[in-house]
């Protein structure tokens, strides 16, 4: 019974990180996570901003 309780946890983690992605990329941003996100054309320069 354990088993399949943590099995629908890590269920319902995966599904709802599935949604945000989703959600995010209809919105338009590419780089998920990124502060940046809405101004980032196609690859994200984050890493290029912090020098």
């Amino acid at each position: 019974m354990a088993d399949v309780i943590i099995v629908l946890i890590i269920l319902a983690i995966l599904a709802s990180s599935i949604c945000y992605i989703v959600k995010e990329k209809k919105k338009g941003h590419t780089c998920i996570g990124c502060p940046n996100a809405s101004k980032c054309k196609k690859h994200c320069h984050c890493e290029e901003l912090k020098e």
